[in-house]
């Protein structure tokens, strides 16, 4: 006796194809659109589909999570510091006190939880897409994204002249970190400026990534490092609770704008 059910090539490849096409049936018109599927854009992520809001998350890797598998120098345990600790405890992820306020935890862990949090709120996601333009709409808001497979970009350019697609939204999520690629792109149209990050100050740099961030133009939120690159706030290294609570707040913003736009 065979130890599974019977089944073919072509239902396996009709099957991929018809979820697929499901989804993103479902996500081309959504309410928000996260540009980056690291910590920050993850949290918000979360935050927002757990609310009941149509969340679809952009990730020009196949893994999602970015820095948040790693530590810092290839050394995967990971740090929040008080009172980001809460958050790990509300997602199941179990940590230990390093010393007062400092909080250390498996970088896999961590991820993972977060990851599945996400799904298992109702996010949608596109990995191996990459973002590549903004939609605009009257008085220049963000109203979307335009997106392309990754590996579309590492194509010879002869052979490179592939249309990308584009999704719309009430409200987009930049948490692309360091690249803040959502508010480059804006840059490029002198819509507003990006500074770069400035040098490592753990203390100073996470309270001020949280304190900034919320909207940067109208319909664009920016999270986590990409708070960091858009103002030039010092880094803060290998470690994640500002990311997570960014995160939150962006989810936060965003569900005030939708409840007033309807």
């Amino acid at each position: 006796m065979p130890l599974f059910e019977s089944s073919s090539e072509r239902a396996v490849t009709k099957a991929i194809v018809a979820e697929f096409i499901r989804d993103m049936d479902e996500i081309m018109d959504t309410d928000v659109i996260v540009i980056g599927g690291g910590p920050s854009g993850l949290m918000a992520a979360y935050d927002l589909a757990r609310k009941g809001s149509r969340v679809v998350i952009i990730e020009k890797n196949n893994y999602l999570g970015g820095g948040f598998w790693m530590g810092g120098f290839l050394m995967n345990s990971v740090t929040v510091r008080a009172p980001a600790e809460k958050i790990l405890a509300e997602l199941g992820i179990k940590c230990r006190e390093f010393e007062p306020g400092l909080y250390t935890t498996p970088g896999p862990l961590a991820c993972s939880k977060l990851i599945a949090a996400a799904c298992e709120a109702g996010a949608k996601v596109l990995n191996m897409v990459s973002f590549d333009d903004v939609v605009l709409r009257d008085g220049n808001r963000v109203a979307g994204a335009v997106v392309n497979w990754s590996p579309i970009s590492y194509l010879p350019k002869p052979v490179a002249c592939v249309d990308p697609i584009s999704i719309e939204a009430k409200v987009v999520i930049d948490g692309t970190g360091h690249d803040a690629s959502v508010a480059r792109k804006l840059e490029e149209r002198g819509l507003l400026e990006v500074s770069g990050c400035g040098a490592m100050w753990i203390e100073k740099s996470e309270d001020a990534v949280v304190e900034k961030t919320g909207f940067l133009h109208p319909g664009l939120i920016v999270v986590g490092m990409s708070v960091s690159a858009t103002y030039g706030l010092p880094r803060m290294g290998p470690t994640f609770g500002s990311m997570l609570l960014s995160g939150r707040k962006g989810a936060q913003l965003a569900s005030e704008s939708l409840e007033e736009t309807g």
